[in-house]
């Protein structure tokens, strides 16, 4: 698989866990990946509408949203662990909003300064197996109690009713907003507007269909998650994973 492009969330080398007691509520998972030892090239990751904080390299990071699919590049064997924010809860902790770090890798220590660089280094010392274990115990030293606002709380709500499939006009009204103030909360929370938000979160419908339902059309994957029709489903899939469908549910696992 030398030069070719690995989707991230596959295969055996990938692991999710619910995030432990000490992170609950500002962290929903703690992920980790191994690449193999034989492979090189770019990972491709697809937007979930979530934000990261992981640690490669030595280095821990703050990745943010993606509107379209990120490729970033893999030394052969490289370990990735991460922990990964609840909806509604990185603004807070991050103190800016998401709007400025679409599609980037920030080093944490850029916002939080020299304790994530200790963090790092002690993620880094590490054996191999115990890192995740290890960025698990440090965070919640360092990171403040999950975020109760009202922002956070209409943010967690935006998130949770688009993934479930409900309009954008129905959540402005159950969360007693003005489309344009719902479009201004989504940026703040998530980096892009609801509409673009609802995409993501509908393809990511998509994905979880491939897996629930396997074998099944795509024609009605598409209408299950709420595409108009599989050409909508094919757009949306090009645009913002760089796939087809039928490529991305083999290789999700459909």
């Amino acid at each position: 698989m030398a030069h070719e492009s690995t989707l991230a969330g596959t295969g055996s080398a990938y692991q999710e866990h619910r995030a432990p007691a000490g992170l609950r509520g500002r962290f929903g998972q703690l992920w980790q990946s191994q690449l193999a030892a034989d492979a090189s090239g770019s990972i491709t990751v697809l937007p979930d509408g979530c934000v990261d904080i992981l640690w490669r390299d030595g280095t821990l990071f703050v990745v943010g949203p993606d509107r379209v699919a990120s490729h970033p590049q893999l030394a052969p064997g490289a370990q990735v662990v991460g922990a990964r924010f609840q909806p509604g809860q990185a603004q807070a902790a991050l103190g800016m909003s998401l709007a400025d770090m679409v599609g980037q890798a920030i080093p944490l220590a850029d916002l939080k300064g020299r304790w994530a660089t200790q963090v790092a280094d002690a993620v880094g010392e590490a054996a191999p197996h115990r890192r995740l274990q290890r960025l698990a115990e440090l965070l919640p030293q360092h990171m403040a109690p999950a975020a109760g606002d009202l922002a956070a709380r209409r943010g967690q709500a935006l998130f949770q009713g688009l993934a479930e499939g409900s309009s954008i006009d129905a959540l402005a009204q159950r969360l007693n907003l003005h489309p344009r103030s719902l479009r201004r909360l989504s940026q703040q929370q998530f980096g892009y507007g609801a509409k673009t938000l609802e995409r993501i979160l509908r393809l990511q419908r998509f994905l979880s269909g491939c897996r629930s339902h396997a074998g099944q059309p795509l024609a009605a994957l598409a209408v299950e998650a709420g595409y108009a029709d599989q050409a909508h489903l094919s757009r949306d899939a090009r645009e913002l994973a760089g796939m087809t469908a039928s490529a991305l549910r083999l290789e999700w696992g459909g």
